[in-house]
């Protein structure tokens, strides 16, 4: 379920200290119902996705996108975290710095920035944004239990890159987030 802004600008993240000069694109509630303890589950359950658990459109979708990518070459080598864009761990305070960074995602170019008990980040860059993903683990008032949050920052890479991002905003919101959503869920139950 889509949520408003407030749900992630007004919780007490350590992303807001990192990602400052990022824009908050999206915020999810993921259907993970738990305890105060599941959070590690959910890291390994993202960490480990299965994308043949996309829909087909999303995975279409995908493929139209990275085909472009290598066309205009918005993808290649120069255009990435640590090339095109510093990494965010250069901005990591000490405490942060010093944990273990945590999994990357298999099968998207996303790459772990840190962990901690309630919230792990991760970045991914190319030649037409800097993009943050944020899975938070967050107490559900209408239950009493634990779920899943999800965020996505992004800092376009100029006029082009918020073109980009304004031409899939409709695929983004109303496609994409919803399947993947929709499957993050159906996951957990298993």
């Amino acid at each position: 379920m889509k949520l408003p802004n407030a749900a992630h600008t007004e919780r007490p993240w350590r992303i807001h200290e990192i990602a400052g000069d990022f824009r908050l694109a999206d915020v999810w509630a993921l259907d993970t119902p738990g305890g105060p303890d599941d959070f590690p589950r959910l890291v390994r359950q993202l960490a480990e996705g299965n994308d043949a658990h996309r829909s087909a459109i999303v995975r279409a979708l995908f493929a139209i996108r990275w085909k472009l990518g290598e066309l205009f070459g918005w993808d290649g080598p120069d255009a990435g975290v640590g090339s095109r864009v510093p990494t965010l761990r250069d901005r990591l305070p000490a405490d942060l710095r010093d944990l273990p960074a945590g999994p990357d995602l298999h099968g998207v170019p996303f790459t772990s920035v840190y962990l901690t008990h309630d919230e792990w980040a991760l970045e991914a860059a190319n030649g037409t944004v800097h993009a943050v993903l944020h899975v938070g683990w967050v107490p559900d008032e209408a239950t009493g239990r634990y779920r899943g949050q999800m965020a996505v920052l992004v800092k376009p890479n100029g006029l082009f890159g918020t073109a980009y991002m304004a031409a899939i905003e409709p695929f983004r919101r109303l496609i994409v987030w919803p399947s993947m959503i929709r499957t993050i869920g159906r996951d957990w139950q298993k």
